[in-house]
């Protein structure tokens, strides 16, 4: 099994490399001055297209994956930047890419906001409602933390907003974006009868929590359901237990990035007295 992992780790780390090289190429009309970083960082963002991914691996001599998507998804959602490349965001930014429509990318410094469990916060203990035999195989990929948390109704509860779990993992496309996937989307009502609509991000504790796909479930949820409240929420395993760690979030229009109004823990305790 230790030796399965290293192979694993290995290959991880080969793949990094590869996609940090191909990111460099596509990268390089920046890294080069061709293109000025004083106006990505004005606002003025970085276009290209999905074929410049594609044309960075031929000129490098390198495989592309089979998956070509999964060079910028890495960077997106998993990995850090190469260091040639987060050196150009000023002091308290950060890069990000988004979809710009069909196989279409923008890449745009933003305000660094960082959601990431705080380890100043007290977890609250709740009773764990999942049943024993689906407890009894509970893990911590981002599946099994949606079923605990559905089980539990504790999107509803963290959010003060009565919830029924509406679609689960939906892939789907937004115009200007391109092609999106949602963990999960909630919908509700509160007591004045003001209809809400909660887009869930759910990530591993190993994993960090992704600005871009919260402004895309934002903008799928206006679309879709432009008569309800959205309330973006990302939620976390914080490590190998029941401890979840639960955001509340919301758009800065202003600066087309998000902020986190709220933070809570919960442990799930099956041993509940």
């Amino acid at each position: 099994m230790g030796q399965r992992f290293a192979v694993s780790v290995a290959c991880m780390a080969k793949s990094n490399s590869r996609y940090s090289a191909i990111l460099l190429e596509v990268f390089k009309p920046i890294l080069s001055g061709a293109v000025s970083i004083e106006c990505i960082i004005a606002g003025g963002g970085f276009a290209f297209p999905r074929e410049a991914i594609t044309q960075a691996a031929t000129d490098l001599g390198v495989v592309l994956p089979k998956n070509l998507g999964d060079v910028l998804y890495s960077f997106r959602y998993r990995a850090e930047y190469p260091a040639a490349i987060r050196d150009l965001a000023p002091a308290g930014k950060k890069w990000i890419i988004e979809g710009a429509g069909r196989a279409k990318y923008l890449a745009r410094i933003i305000d660094d906001v960082c959601v990431s469990p705080s380890k100043a916060l007290k977890p609250i203990r709740m009773p764990d409602a999942t049943p024993p035999n689906i407890r009894a195989y509970a893990g911590s990929d981002e599946q099994q933390l949606l079923s605990r948390l559905r089980e539990n109704e504790l999107i509803g509860l963290f959010v003060g907003v009565k919830l029924w779990s509406h679609q689960n993992h939906l892939r789907t496309t937004v115009k200007g974006i391109g092609q999106i996937e949602i963990d999960e989307i909630y919908l509700g009502i509160d007591k004045y009868g003001i209809q809400h609509v909660v887009p869930v991000q759910a990530k591993r504790n190993a994993d960090k929590h992704g600005i871009v796909q919260t402004l895309q479930d934002i903008r799928y949820c206006k679309a879709q359901y432009p008569d309800h409240v959205c309330i973006p929420v990302s939620v976390q395993f914080m490590e190998e237990g029941e401890t979840i760690a639960m955001f509340r979030l919301e758009e800065d229009a202003s600066l087309n990035s998000i902020k986190v109004v709220e933070e809570l823990h919960y442990t799930l305790s099956s041993t509940w007295a």
